[in-house]
């Protein structure tokens, strides 16, 4: 009888009280589970003290989660972050270097929200610190004073771009998602392939071009709710199929 794949959800790092603790939301884990069909695991994140090479041989696939956190601009070069903004430095010590070991061994990768980011940025990408604030972009940041079932809403709608990853999983040209970030791509990283675009243009999906597995970031939530809608459940059964393929062959 074959195994479910292993999937890593990397975690994010949070203080509760007077002490630090390794968290990951719950959607994405359920939706590891109930959505890509395996067993999620959490991933600590301790950076420099976890070998990428030791978790690539335990794990089928990763996924790399939003985070109420942003990534470091020092990773890209960018400049300072405004005073009030979240980071999450052990997260970035730990998701970008195991996010380029990982592709190198063709390990599955999702990434979404701040994990779309980390992989724009570890692969030599930069982002908007605030989207709201460039001239021609929308402001893709969610309703907060509104219920989840409203800011996990449809926003907006998504342009595939033709012969790509969402066409072969026969992804509608155009649909609609959530919205719920207030940064974003502004270049986008060599190597790395658009697959939707939201209505003012911004980078909303991107797949590895010549990746050995499924490699694919979006920006929106598909977790959210996934099983209730058909493209969010779409990518992540692709994403498990690809994890359970791994599994299979090790």
């Amino acid at each position: 009888m074959s195994r479910l794949p292993l999937i890593g959800v990397i975690a994010c790092t949070k203080r509760i009280g007077l002490h630090p603790y390794h968290i990951a939301g719950d959607k994405y884990v359920r939706a590891v589970a109930e959505a890509a069909g395996g067993l999620p695991l959490i991933v600590p994140a301790l950076g420099a003290d976890i070998d990428p090479a030791a978790l690539l041989e335990v794990f089928d696939g990763l996924l790399f989660p939003g985070s109420p956190s942003n990534v470091e601009p020092h990773h890209y070069q960018g400049p300072a972050s405004a005073p009030d903004t979240l980071h999450d430095p052990a997260r970035d010590a730990t998701s970008l270097p195991l996010l380029r070991a990982a592709l190198a061994a063709g390990v599955p990768l999702l990434g979404i929200c701040r994990g779309f980011q980390e992989m724009n940025v570890a692969l030599g990408g930069s982002l908007h610190q605030k989207v709201h604030e460039v001239a021609g972009l929308m402001d893709h940041r969610e309703p907060a004073e509104q219920p989840l079932d409203v800011q996990y809403g449809p926003r907006h709608r998504l342009r595939v771009q033709p012969g790509g990853v969402f066409a072969r999983l026969g992804l509608p040209e155009t649909f609609e998602v959530n919205s719920i970030h207030g940064q974003g791509i502004e270049r986008l990283a060599p190597g790395l392939r658009v697959e939707a675009l939201a209505p003012d243009g911004l980078i909303e999906a991107f797949s590895v071009e010549g990746a050995q597995s499924f490699a694919v970031g979006v920006q929106w939530h598909p977790e959210w709710q996934v099983s209730a809608n058909p493209n969010y459940l779409a990518l992540f059964q692709a994403f498990g199929e690809a994890c359970r393929k791994r599994a299979g062959q090790r």
